[in-house]
């Protein structure tokens, strides 16, 4: 290696030690000023202002999974669309390929398009796009009092609001 390789090495090497030099330092100092009173309102955790209950281990459905991750997919398309337009809408880069270049881009992001599109059918073919939603199942009611009150009692209320 030469010296001048060798030189880049250490100033990177230089501004490692100092990044963790002030890390240091910082969390020292902030250590030694901040006050430390810890009762127990402090040291609970706090989850947007309810008392935490249960485990923080919840089960939830797999599919958030995956409309999080068609999400990401199209929040990237709209990172490549984005310049995309920019570019495409320069009129020296459309005066200077006489307008050649307009076509060659617009078909390549219309491809692009086209390609999410088919990724997106055959998400939905496959079904990850559908809700599966749960089925209840509701127990039958037993109360010591008969059925005939019941309906009794909702006639005679139901005749004082009309």
């Amino acid at each position: 290696m030469r010296s001048e390789e060798l030189q880049a090495y250490g100033t990177i090497l230089i501004f490692i030690a100092l990044a963790i030099l002030f890390l240091v330092v910082t969390l020292f100092l902030s250590k030694l000023i901040h006050p430390h009173k810890p009762n127990e309102e402090k040291l609970s955790p706090y989850e947007s202002g309810e008392e935490a209950s249960g485990q923080a281990w919840v089960k939830f459905n797999s599919r958030f999974y995956i409309v999080a991750l068609l999400f990401l997919l199209f929040e990237v398309e709209i990172v490549f669309i984005i310049p995309w337009s920019v570019v495409m809408g320069n009129p020296s880069l459309q005066e200077a390929t006489q307008g050649m270049w307009s076509w060659f881009v617009l078909g390549e992001m219309m491809l692009f398009i086209f390609v999410l599109f088919l990724g997106l059918l055959y998400a939905w073919k496959k079904g990850y796009l559908d809700w599966i939603k749960p089925t209840t199942a509701s127990e039958p009611f037993t109360s010591p009092v008969p059925k005939e009150m019941y309906e009794r009692l909702n006639e005679k209320y139901a005749h004082r609001k009309s």
